[in-house]
């Protein structure tokens, strides 16, 4: 890598974390990026509450958070969104009504809080701080930046629903923390790419200076912006075929292999 490398922009699910669990492989790695002087940029589809505890986990306090797959760029240090963009509310109201109509798992991240829609009593792996489970998504009051839907008849009427908002509103496959699929619904604009470049502008580096990790199609337009790449072992043939490297699977600290072997092989600290 002969780039000058500056910034890690590193995806949560089946990247950073192995369920909800952060290896100690992976913590110890991305703490020693940081004390060499790296930027750490964590990039997630999930909202940034629970970015947060993974940046405390680690033991870092300086740090931006793209959360909602893009739609919001946080800083940690200031309290502050630096970039924030929201669904249509017309949009939100339908895909609400189908989402309550049908059986699903389903979610709405808004400011403050995560509503999670689920047919049944919550199990201990549904709920989490920052959730608040409903039977029905509430009356949007406040425009979600994101939300997403598990189950595969509930998948297919959102997708049709998508077809007549498809220049407002962009739909991405990803994995959740059980394995299963999950798709990711933000404003077109919102995205890992543009909260990339967002952040790096905050952070006065150009993105071509950002090592980039992830495992998922939400990946691949933080990869295009990013100087270098990385995709996790277990990603699908698109990602592998977009990203500059492949590392090891997310189960074997993948992350922290990348971070060990490529990275302080070639630039022990930034310039």
């Amino acid at each position: 890598m002969a780039k000058s490398l500056k910034a890690l922009a590193i995806d949560l699910d089946g990247t950073l974390l192995v369920g909800e669990d952060l290896p100690e492989g992976n913590r110890e790695a991305v703490r020693a990026a940081a004390d060499a002087g790296y930027h750490v940029i964590i990039a997630t589809a999930r909202w940034r509450q629970l970015a947060e505890k993974i940046v405390a986990d680690i033991g870092l306090t300086d740090v931006l958070i793209i959360a909602c797959s893009g739609a919001q760029v946080y800083c940690t240090k200031t309290k502050q969104d630096i970039f924030d963009i929201r669904l249509p509310i017309e949009f939100v109201q339908e895909l609400y009504t189908i989402c309550n109509d049908n059986r699903c798992i389903a979610s709405a991240t808004v400011d403050s809080q995560t509503w999670l829609k689920i047919d049944r009593d919550p199990g201990p792996d549904d709920v989490s701080p920052g959730l608040v489970w409903v039977r029905s998504l509430p009356a949007p009051d406040q425009i979600p930046r994101i939300a997403t839907v598990q189950g595969s008849a509930t998948i297919e009427l959102v997708r049709d629903l998508h077809q007549r908002w498809k220049d407002e509103v962009q739909i991405f496959n990803s994995i959740g923390p059980t394995g299963r699929i999950i798709i990711t619904v933000t404003a077109s604009g919102a995205d890992k790419g543009t909260a990339l470049n967002a952040a790096c502008h905050h952070l006065s580096i150009d993105t071509d200076s950002v090592v980039a990790f992830g495992d998922a199609e939400n990946d691949i337009m933080m990869f295009r912006e990013a100087g270098v790449s990385v995709a996790m072992g277990q990603a699908e043939a698109a990602v592998k075929d977009a990203a500059t490297h492949v590392t090891a699977d997310h189960r074997e600290d993948g992350v922290g292999v990348f971070i060990r072997g490529e990275l302080f092989g070639n630039h022990p600290r930034p310039e």
